[in-house]
């Protein structure tokens, strides 16, 4: 069908019904995948893990790390969606706004050649728009697995929205990211770095997935992943010999050299060891539990100043590396 298309328009070039006849067809069979793929899910149960994850932002035009984040993991291997948000009350006025939001958007992020779908949505508040946004279908065929919200890191007065949202999109179990954005770019030599400690390893599996996602692409083509793990100086040796075990068994998709065992020191906090090793990585991965947002709430995300773009992550389940 795309030869016959290409052969006919190319000698029929003023002629638009082609197009529209073609664009048709393709409407009529993603709607047929669309159905089929949701019948299926049913039937059979996906077994390989993909990220589907969708973002919502109302400072699209002030900062674009979210959205390359999004296009980054949805070059290859996962599905992205970019939702930005447009505060009031549905009416002919914002509906109006929308549309222009939307086309302005789509020229502003044609440049990166992406993969993401790019929609707005209107919503009095930001909870609301949050209870919106994550009950969105998957475009894919499959539901959306995972959130990511960002903030401004030299200005976080809108962290305490994404905090106080967290526990509602948690209820949805989705894996939830926090991107903390810098005004540094990341370049193609720069590394990927992340951190495991000992209390929240169960993201750790999520991270490594994520980083390898993104590494993917061609801004990240020339980088190295490095993971750093925390433990205590009495379990130094047995942590040693499980990521041995591990990556001998090719349970992770990596070599023995990307991993630095670091000892954790009483007097040293960690975050100021992160703020010393991590601080020429282009994206540094760190893992946050639920509990910890339950005590300290947004302290979790601050002291990471060194750092350039950081991304806290919150996996809702232990996910198998096959």
């Amino acid at each position: 069908m795309g030869l016959l298309y290409v052969y006919i328009n190319s000698y029929h070039k003023n002629r638009s019904g082609l197009q529209a006849i073609f664009a048709n067809t393709i409407f009529q069979l993603s709607r047929n995948m669309q159905v089929y793929l949701q019948k299926a899910r049913n039937i059979k149960e996906i077994k390989e893990w993909r990220p589907s994850i969708i973002c919502i932002s109302d400072d699209t035009f002030s900062r674009s790390m979210a959205f390359r984040l999004l296009n980054w993991i949805s070059y290859k291997f996962g599905f992205g969606t970019y939702i930005h948000m447009i505060e009031g009350y549905y009416s002919k006025s914002t509906v109006q706004q929308s549309h222009e939001v939307l086309e302005k958007l789509l020229i502003k992020f044609d440049k990166y050649k992406n993969n993401v779908y790019i929609d707005t949505i209107i919503s009095p508040s930001y909870t609301s728009a949050v209870a919106q946004t994550i009950q969105v279908p998957g475009i894919a065929g499959m539901e959306n697995n995972m959130v990511l919200f960002e903030f401004d890191k030299e200005d976080p007065s809108k962290l305490s929205n994404i905090v106080d949202n967290f526990a509602l999109v948690n209820s949805g179990n989705f894996d939830i990211c926090i991107l903390g954005s810098s005004k540094r770019n990341p370049e193609p030599k720069d590394d990927i770095h992340i951190w495991i400690k000992s209390t929240d390893s169960g993201n750790a599996n999520l991270m490594i997935l994520l980083s390898f996602i993104i590494s993917g692409h061609p801004d990240w083509k020339q980088s190295n992943i490095k993971i750093f793990e925390i433990c205590k100086p009495e379990k130094i040796d047995e942590t040693t010999q499980l990521i041995k075990k591990l990556v001998h068994k090719g349970r992770l998709p990596i070599t023995i050299q990307s991993f630095q065992i670091i000892e954790e020191e009483h007097n040293t906090p960690i975050k100021s060891m992160i703020n010393e090793k991590s601080a020429e990585a282009g994206l540094t991965l760190i893992g946050f539990r639920k509990e910890s947002i339950k005590n300290e709430g947004s302290k979790i995300f601050h002291g990471y100043d060194k750092l350039a773009n950081v991304l806290f992550v919150n996996s809702s389940k232990t996910i198998e590396i096959n």
